[in-house]
C-alpha cells in the first residue's frame, strides 16, 4: 500500500471520527437529529451550506468540463451566484415558516402550505426517488477519486465501502451536528487542496498562467468561446435550470441546513458572503485549461484533475487532495442520506411515537446507504439516465414553491399536483425515449408543460368556484325576496 493510499484511508477514517466526536446528549427526537433544534450559529450554518454545495462535481466535473468544453465550465459559477442571490430572500422566509409551523422536511412545507397531506406525500416520494441516484453518484465518485489518486481499482472499491459505512455511522450517531462538524474539516482541507493545485499546476508548466492561456488562445481558441458540444443554448439552459433548482431550494437535502439556522439574520449573512466562496470553483477550471497542454486529448474528463495532481505533486500531497475530494463526497452523501431517510420516516411512514419514528429513520439511513453502495459497486451505470433527471426533476417543484412562499398562497393543491406530475412525466419521456431536443436542457423544457397545466387547472377550478358562488348568491337573493330564512339571515 503506497503513501497516497495510506493517507487517503486514514483521512477518510479521521473525517468520520470528527463526525462522531463531540456529540451532544441525544434527546431521542427527530427534530434534534434533523435540524439541531434550530440552534446553529452563523458560522456553523455557513460551513454546512458551503459543505453541501461542494461535491465531487466541484473537483472532478469542472476540471473535466473545462478540459473538453473550455469556458462552458463557468456556468457553475454563474448559477451558484444567481441561486445565492435568490436564497437571500427565500431562505429567511422558509426558515420563519419552518420555525412557526414545525417543518422538518420540504414535504412538510408543501403539505402545510397547500393544506394537502397527499401533496406532501407525493413530494416526499419525488424527493426520495430523485435523491437516490445523486447519492450513488457521490459514492461512485469517491471510489473514482481514490482509484485515480492511488492507481488501485481495488483500493477504490475498498474506499467506497469504508466511506459509505463510516458516513452512515456518523449520520446515525450524531445527525446534522455530525455533518456540520465534518463540513468544517472538509472545507479547510478543500481550500488547502485547491490552493496547492493553484500553485503546483502552473509551476509545472513553463511560463505559468500566461503560457497556459496564450497557448490555449493560439492552438485551442475554441475553448475560449462557448460552442461545439457545449454551445450557447446548452450554456444558457443549463445555467437557468440549475439556478431555478438551487435558487428555489428544490433539493430536499438542502432544507435541513436552512431550517437548522439560529435566525433569519444568520442566513442572510451567509448568502451575502457565500458567493465569494464560490470563486474557489475557478481553480478546477484553471486546472482543466492547464491539462489541455499536458494531457492527451482522449483523457477521460473525470480523471483530469487528479491526473494533473499526480503529475505535479509529491505522493503525500496527492493523498491530501484525495482526502479533500473524499470529504467533498462524504458530506453531501451524509446530507442526501439524511434527506431520504427523513422524508420516508417523517412523511411516508410516520410512527406513533417519537422513539419509533427515530428508529424507522435510522433503518432508512442503512437501507438507502446500502442500496446506493450496491448499485455503485455492481451496476454503476444502472441509474445513469435517472441521474439526468435529478436536477431537472426536482426543479419541477419550483412553480408550486414560488406560490407557497407567498403570504397567502393563491394556488390550490390540485393544480400544484397536476403541474408537478406533468413536468416529471414530460421530463421522463424526453430522457428515456431519447427525444432529440438539441442542446436544450430537458428539465427546462418540461417546466413549460408544468406551468401550462398548473395555470390551466388553477383557472378552471377558480372558474368553477366563481360559478358556484354566483349560483349561491342568486339562490340567496331569491330566498330573501320570498321571505325564506337562509342560514345567514337566521343567524347561524
Amino acid at each position: 500500500m503506497n503513501s497516497t493510499m495510506v493517507i487517503t484511508v486514514f483521512g477518510i477514517v479521521a473525517l468520520a471520527a470528527i463526525g462522531v466526536g463531540g456529540r451532544r446528549p441525544a434527546k431521542g427526537k427527530l427534530g434534534e437529529w434533523t435540524v439541531g433544534d434550530r440552534r446553529f450559529s452563523p458560522m456553523t450554518s455557513w460551513f454546512l451550506q458551503a459543505g453541501e454545495s461542494f461535491t465531487t462535481f466541484s473537483f472532478l466535473g469542472l476540471a473535466g468540463l473545462a478540459f473538453g468544453g473550455g469556458v462552458a465550465a463557468t456556468y457553475a459559477l454563474g448559477y451558484l451566484a444567481i441561486s445565492l442571490v435568490t436564497m437571500y430572500f427565500i431562505g429567511p422566509r422558509t426558515w420563519r415558516l419552518g420555525r412557526d409551523r414545525g417543518y422538518l422536511t420540504q414535504a412538510d412545507f408543501f403539505a402545510d402550505r397547500f393544506g394537502s397531506p397527499l401533496l406532501g406525500k407525493v413530494v416526499a416520494v419525488v424527493g426520495a426517488v430523485f435523491l437516490l441516484p445523486y447519492l450513488q453518484l457521490q459514492i461512485t465518485g469517491l471510489g473514482l477519486i481514490v482509484q485515480l489518486a492511488t492507481g488501485s481499482k481495488a483500493g477504490g472499491h475498498l474506499s467506497m465501502v469504508l466511506a459509505t459505512v463510516l458516513t452512515a455511522g456518523f449520520v446515525l450517531w450524531s445527525g446534522i451536528r455530525g455533518i456540520a462538524r465534518v463540513a468544517y474539516a472538509k472545507d479547510v482541507l478543500m481550500v488547502l487542496a485547491l490552493v496547492a493545485l493553484l500553485i503546483a499546476v502552473p509551476m509545472s508548466v513553463t511560463g505559468g498562467f500566461d503560457h497556459i492561456f496564450d497557448t490555449v488562445r493560439d492552438h485551442n481558441a475554441s475553448l475560449l468561446t462557448i460552442g461545439g458540444g457545449y454551445d450557447k443554448t446548452w450554456y444558457t439552459t443549463a445555467l437557468l435550470i440549475s439556478a431555478i433548482g438551487a435558487g428555489l431550494n428544490t433539493m430536499p437535502h438542502l432544507w435541513p441546513p436552512v431550517l437548522s439556522a439560529r435566525s433569519a439574520r444568520a442566513l442572510r449573512q451567509n448568502y451575502i458572503w457565500l458567493p465569494l466562496y464560490q470563486v474557489a470553483l475557478a481553480i478546477p477550471v484553471i486546472v482543466g485549461f492547464a491539462a489541455v497542454l499536458e494531457l492527451a486529448p482522449n483523457t477521460t474528463s473525470n480523471s483530469v484533475l487528479l491526473t494533473m495532481a499526480g503529475h505535479t505533486m509529491p505522493a503525500w500531497l496527492v493523498g491530501v487532495v484525495a482526502v479533500a475530494a473524499a470529504g467533498a463526497a462524504m458530506v453531501p452523501s451524509a446530507a442526501i442520506v439524511m434527506g431520504i431517510s427523513t422524508l420516508v420516516s417523517h412523511n411516508l411512514l410516520p410512527a406513533r411515537t417519537e422513539r419509533n419514528r427515530l428508529r424507522v429513520n435510522h433503518a432508512c439511513v442503512v437501507i438507502a446507504s446500502g442500496l446506493a453502495l450496491i448499485l455503485a459497486l455492481g451496476r454503476p451505470g444502472l441509474l445513469a439516465n435517472l441521474l439526468l433527471l435529478t436536477y431537472g426533476g426536482l426543479s419541477q417543484l419550483a412553480p408550486a414553491t414560488v406560490m407557497a412562499l407567498r403570504r397567502r398562497n393563491p394556488l390550490g393543491a390540485t393544480p400544484a399536483l397536476l403541474g408537478i406530475v406533468t413536468g416529471i412525466g414530460v421530463l421522463t419521456w424526453l430522457t428515456f425515449a431519447h427525444v432529440d431536443v438539441g442542446s436544450w436542457d430537458a428539465g427546462l423544457i418540461a417546466l413549460g408543460p408544468n406551468l401550462a397545466v398548473t395555470l390551466g387547472a388553477h383557472l378552471v377550478l377558480r372558474g368553477r368556484a366563481g360559478a358556484r358562488g354566483s349560483t349561491a348568491s342568486a339562490a340567496s337573493a331569491r330566498d330573501g325576496a320570498t321571505g325564506v330564512a337562509t342560514p345567514a339571515s337566521a343567524g347561524v
